[in-house]
């Protein structure tokens, strides 16, 4: 069953420049999000953009790369698989999150 397995690709825009984090182990992890747009017309025949937003993390060397040269507004295109995980907010509330971890990465675009 190799061709069921947890794999996303997304081209999209980025809506922030990425937050690099450098760990005491000596990982880096880029943290940021890109914007999706899908297009449809409606009844009335007007055309509609529908934007997504995807969290995206990377590790090591593409975080790297990311740090280097991924900029706020850059087209990007990203391979990953989606993940979840939970963590407490300040007051105590359990939160969930759901994000695209990026092992691929191609710059897209002339910017």
């Amino acid at each position: 069953m190799n061709s069921l397995r947890n794999k996303v690709q997304l081209i999209g825009n980025l809506g922030n420049d990425p937050e690099i984090i450098n760990l005491d182990s000596g990982k880096t992890l880029a943290k940021f999000a890109i914007a999706t747009n899908e297009s449809y017309k409606n009844a009335t025949g007007e055309k509609i953009t529908d934007t997504q937003w995807h969290n995206v993390v990377a590790w090591g060397k593409t975080a790297q790369i990311i740090e280097k040269y991924v900029t706020k507004g850059k087209e990007v295109a990203i391979e990953g698989k989606l993940t979840s995980r939970s963590y407490d907010d300040k007051d105590g509330n359990k939160r969930y999150i759901t994000e695209v971890v990026c092992n691929e990465l191609l710059m897209l675009g002339g910017k």
